[in-house]
C-alpha cells in the first residue's frame, strides 16, 4: 500500500513539473485569425463583393425578417436611336422595348421565404420583358396550354431544402436565374444597361431543377437538370444538362464557368448542343474606405464563350461546329468599371463585345413583320456576326438607387436593327391589331407562300419591313431598388 502511494505521488509529481515547464499556448496570428472569420461566413460572402459586375451592391433590405427578406425593383428607362423607327420598336435586345417613348421595363415584386432549411424565391415580372424575353422562347408552340402566358409574369419561382453539409447545400426545383453571360437580369446589380451580345443572346432563365455545393466558402459547384436553353418547355425528350463552378480566392478576384449539354432544335433530337461560358472579375484598385475626392476603386471583367450545335436533323439538314454548315457561337465581352466621388456616388463604364453566330441559333429574332423572314434564312452556315460598345455614367446617392447615362454602338454584318421604316408597316401602326397581333408579337409575313399547285411563289401580301446594319442610341434609366 505504500508503495503503491509512493507511486501515485511520484506521478503526481512529475505532472506538475511537466505543467510547470510546458510552454505557453501561442496566440492565433492575425493572418489565421481572418481566416477563421472568413470560414465562418456565408458562402462567397466573406469580403465586400459589391464591386462586382452582376452583383447586388446593397449591404442590406428594408424587409428583412426570420422568414422573409423582401426584394422589389422597379425599372424604367428612355432610349432613342438614331434610326428613329417610325413604329418606335427597339429589335435585337432585352433590355430595352420602345423608343421615344418613357418605358416601365421591369416590375418586380417578391423575395425569399426561408424557414427551418425550407426554402423558396418568388419574383414577378411586369413591364415590357414580361413580353420581350418569353417571345423569343419558341417552346410554348409544342403542346398546349400557352406557356409563354402561364409563366410571363414571373422572373423566378422556386422552392427547395437546405442542407447542413459542408458550407450547405441547397436543392431547389422551379425557374431561377441562369449564370451565362455574367449580367444579371436584374439591371439594377449591372454596370451597362445594353448587355453586349455575350449576355443578351444566352439564357436569362432556366426552368428545372439545380443543386447548389458550397465545399467552401470561397466556391460554389452547381448542378442543373432543365427543361432547356432558357425555355419554359423542352423542344424534344432529352432536357438540358448543366454544371457551373464559382471560385473566389480572395475579395478581389471572381472566376465563373458555365457549361451547357442539350437538344434544343425543335423535332431535331439528333442535333446536340454544347456551350461553355467563363468570366474572369479582378478588382484592381481598392481605395474605398479613403474620403473625398478623386478614384475609389477600379475593376474589369472578361468574359468568353464558345458553344456549337451538331448533328443531323430530319430533312437531311446537317449542323456542324465549322464549314459549310457552320452552326456555331464565339462571343466575348470586356468591360472597365471606375468609382469615384465622395461615399462613391459615381461610377463610369467602358466596354463592349463582338459576336460570331452563323445559323442565328442564339440570336434575338427581330418582331413584327421581319420575324418570318429572318427565321427563314437562319439556316446552317447563315451569316451572323457583329460587334458592340458602350459607355455609362451612373449616379447613385445611396443604396436603393442607381440613375444610368449611357451611349450605346452596335454592328451587325446583316440588317438587323429596326430602320426608319420600322417593322411594322409604313405607317407604324398594325393594321388589325385584333388578328396581327398576339403574346408572342409575331405578325404572319411570309415572303414566299406555297400555292394551290405545290409551287413556291411570291407572297402577293407581302408587307416591307426596315432593318438595318448598325444603330447609335442613348438611354436613361432610373432603377430603384429595396
Amino acid at each position: 500500500m505504500k508503495k503503491l502511494l509512493t507511486l501515485i505521488l511520484l506521478l503526481e509529481a512529475i505532472i506538475q513539473a511537466s505543467a510547470q515547464t510546458k510552454p505557453a499556448t501561442t496566440p492565433m496570428s492575425k493572418k489565421d485569425s481572418i481566416r477563421k472569420a472568413e470560414d465562418s461566413s456565408d458562402p462567397l460572402g466573406f469580403a465586400d463583393f459589391s464591386w462586382l459586375n452582376g452583383n447586388n451592391r446593397q449591404s442590406s433590405k428594408l424587409l428583412d425578417n426570420k422568414y422573409f427578406t423582401g426584394d422589389f425593383t422597379f425599372d424604367m428607362n428612355y432610349t432613342r436611336s438614331n434610326n428613329n423607327p417610325n413604329d418606335d420598336v427597339v429589335t435585337g435586345s432585352t433590355a430595352l422595348a420602345r423608343n421615344n417613348e418613357v418605358d416601365v421595363s421591369f416590375v418586380g415584386i417578391g423575395g425569399d421565404f426561408h424557414y427551418d432549411n425550407v426554402r423558396g424565391r418568388i419574383m414577378t415580372q411586369f413591364g415590357t420583358r414580361s413580353t420581350v424575353v418569353p417571345r423569343n422562347d419558341y417552346s410554348g408552340y409544342k403542346g398546349q396550354y400557352d406557356l409563354p402566358d402561364a409563366y410571363r409574369y414571373l422572373s423566378e419561382a422556386y422552392g427547395g431544402y437546405h442542407f447542413d453539409v459542408w458550407h450547405g447545400i441547397n436543392v431547389d426545383m422551379g425557374i431561377f436565374m441562369s449564370y451565362i453571360g455574367l449580367f444579371s437580369y436584374n439591371n439594377f446589380e449591372n454596370w451597362g444597361y445594353q448587355p453586349s451580345y455575350t449576355s443578351d443572346n444566352t439564357p436569362w432563365f432556366f426552368n428545372g431543377v439545380r443543386v447548389q455545393m458550397f465545399p467552401s466558402v470561397r466556391t460554389k459547384i452547381e448542378l442543373w437538370i432543365i427543361n432547356g436553353w432558357q425555355s419554359y418547355g423542352t423542344f424534344n425528350k432529352m432536357p438540358g444538362l448543366g454544371f457551373a463552378i464559382v471560385n473566389s480566392p480572395n475579395g478581389f478576384v471572381r472566376i465563373i464557368s458555365n457549361n451547357y449539354f442539350g437538344t434544343d432544335v425543335a423535332g431535331a433530337p439528333g442535333v446536340k448542343r454544347y456551350h461553355t461560358d467563363n468570366s474572369f472579375e479582378h478588382l484592381y484598385y481598392d481605395a474605398a474606405n479613403k474620403k473625398g475626392p478623386g478614384i475609389k476603386r477600379a475593376a474589369f471583367t472578361v468574359t468568353a464563350d464558345f458553344g456549337v450545335q451538331n448533328g443531323t436533323a430530319p430533312g437531311g439538314v446537317v449542323y456542324q461546329p465549322f464549314g459549310k454548315n457552320a452552326s456555331n457561337f464565339i462571343s466575348a465581352m470586356a468591360y472597365n468599371r471606375l468609382w469615384f466621388g465622395d461615399q462613391m456616388k459615381w461610377g463610369w463604364t467602358l466596354g463592349g463585345g463582338f459576336m460570331s453566330n452563323p445559323s442565328r441559333y442564339l440570336a434575338l429574332v427581330p418582331p413584327g413583320l421581319s420575324t418570318d423572314s429572318f427565321i427563314a434564312a437562319s439556316t446552317p452556315g447563315s451569316k451572323m456576326a457583329g460587334w458592340d460598345g458602350s459607355t455609362s455614367i451612373d449616379y447613385e446617392p445611396n443604396q436603393w438607387l442607381t440613375v444610368r447615362f449611357e451611349l450605346v454602338h452596335r454592328f451587325m454584318n446583316i440588317p438587323y436593327f429596326n430602320g426608319p421604316g420600322g417593322v411594322t408597316g409604313s405607317s407604324g401602326y398594325q393594321a388589325n391589331p385584333a388578328t396581327n397581333y398576339n403574346p408572342n408579337s409575331y405578325i404572319p409575313n411570309p415572303p414566299t407562300i406555297v400555292n394551290g399547285s405545290g409551287q413556291t411563289v411570291p407572297n402577293p401580301n407581302f408587307v416591307p419591313f426596315n432593318l438595318v446594319n448598325a444603330e447609335s442610341r442613348f438611354v436613361i434609366a432610373l432603377m430603384t431598388r429595396f
